[in-house]
């Protein structure tokens, strides 16, 4: 699944490309992927006309602000999660549709942006003016602080953790605890602490905390500067690959030798996710 470093990765080419792109047309082939109320053409109905204006995230969640083509004034929110597998891809000569493509937008130029999603587990949802997103939006509600926040810090983190009994990287993964870190970066980040994963959470002594708090953040801006991660399905924008994934410290090696150290790297489940660690580094 696409992460904060990924999720960036798409705002910023998002941003780019679609800066001011006025949506002349929108075709819905998988009408599940549109999670608002009402049907696909509600969805339609509502965005079809209006301009693309900035691109937001908060955690994984993509945000457009939409604007009226002649006032700019504003006409609501797309709201896209791309879950597993969703990604976004550019294109600017006519191409068929492959059969993974859900949403299609096409500008009055006839350039497009085609949502693609695989596993088709990911969602859109237009949101009306007279709404917030994370009014109508459940995930949106529950999440923690984004790490790059003021609000993300050792105070906060010891509190939240204090009476966790659950493992470390369970913690990492609670999207209300910090909002946008998954599985790549909750391993990346706690072998750049020196903690381990199986850690309970509440355990954690000051030192610790306040090691894990710079360890993600050092650990995602990286990832971002390289964009992203690419094991199998993430692409931006113009169909390329992230880099970070080359230069993971223990994701993806699961019986290769520690960068670092030496020891083996160990892979295991925990809370039903294959979780990489050093024996030797992290303690």
């Amino acid at each position: 699944m696409p992460e904060l470093p990924e999720v960036e990765t798409v705002r910023r080419g998002l941003e780019e490309r679609l800066k001011n792109f006025h949506v002349k047309d929108i075709q819905v082939l998988t009408h599940r992927t549109i999670s608002s109320q009402g049907s696909s053409d509600v969805f339609i109905q509502s965005i079809k006309g209006l301009v693309f204006g900035n691109w937001t995230r908060r955690g994984k969640y993509l945000i457009c602000f939409l604007q009226s083509q002649d006032s700019c004034d504003h006409a609501g929110w797309l709201v896209v999660h791309l879950r597993m597998t969703g990604q976004f891809k550019w294109i600017q000569s006519a191409q068929i549709a492959c059969s993974h493509t859900r949403v299609r937008f096409w500008n009055k130029e006839g350039n497009e942006i085609r949502f693609i999603d695989t596993r088709n587990f990911g969602q859109m949802w237009w949101i009306s003016p007279e709404s917030l997103p994370k009014e109508k939006i459940n995930g949106l509600k529950k999440l923690g602080p984004e790490p790059f926040s003021r609000n993300f810090n050792p105070i906060y983190l010891k509190e939240s953790l204090k009476n966790r009994k659950r493992s470390i990287k369970a913690s990492l993964l609670d999207q209300s605890v910090v909002a946008g870190a998954g599985n790549i970066y909750a391993d990346e980040s706690l072998f750049e602490a020196g903690i381990l994963p199986t850690k309970e959470s509440r355990t954690l002594n000051e030192i610790e905390i306040t090691k894990l708090c710079n360890s993600l953040t050092k650990v995602l801006k990286i990832s971002i500067g390289k964009g992203g991660t690419t094991f199998k399905d993430f692409r931006d924008l113009e169909g390329i690959n992230g880099n970070y994934g080359g230069q993971a410290w223990v994701y993806g090696r699961g019986n290769k030798s520690c960068k670092k150290c030496g020891s083996k790297i160990i892979k295991s489940k925990i809370c039903g996710r294959g979780t990489h660690w050093c024996p030797s580094c992290q303690k």
